[in-house]
């Protein structure tokens, strides 16, 4: 009897999704397919935490401290996420060092961010906080596959 890829399911932290066969994945290796699905959900969650922050802390704080603050944020909330449901990391082993990684893929995002918010702020001087967030989101799609393949190939790699 044949086995479709819905018949061979697993439990990923309460979510059910299929198991490729032997066929279809290298020994050990996750599924790319589920795990961009995976990434995709928490970064769209990520993504509205960062921008709802970005937006309410950018008149009491100001472009810049409101990015960091609210990137900050979210990046803790993305990595332990994207840590249990997309690359199927339990327990306690090596959390200090997946997040203290994961800080380095800060950087690069903060980076990107920070500067596009400069540019914005030489281009026009005093845009609207809607402006400012549609720039960090643009910004943020640009980190999206750097974060994406730095957690795949270095911080959760199998």
């Amino acid at each position: 009897m044949m086995t479709s890829a819905i018949d061979r399911t697993e439990s990923t932290g309460g979510f059910e999704g299929t198991r490729p066969s032997p066929a279809e994945a290298a020994p050990g290796r996750p599924r790319l397919g589920g795990q961009l699905a995976r990434f995709a959900t928490i970064g769209v969650a990520s993504t509205v935490v960062n921008l709802g922050l970005f937006a309410l802390l950018h008149a009491p704080l100001g472009t810049q401290p409101a990015n960091v603050a609210a990137l900050l944020v979210a990046t803790v909330l993305n990595t332990a996420a994207n840590r249990r449901w997309t690359f199927g990391v339990r327990g306690a082993d090596g959390i200090a060092r997946h997040h203290l990684q994961s800080l380095t893929i800060f950087a690069v995002t903060w980076a990107f961010s920070s500067g596009a918010l400069a540019l914005l702020a030489v281009w026009t001087p005093h845009a609207s906080t809607t402006l400012a967030v549609l720039t960090v989101a643009a910004a943020n799609v640009v980190s999206t596959a750097v974060r994406f393949v730095a957690m795949r190939t270095w911080i959760f790699r199998s």
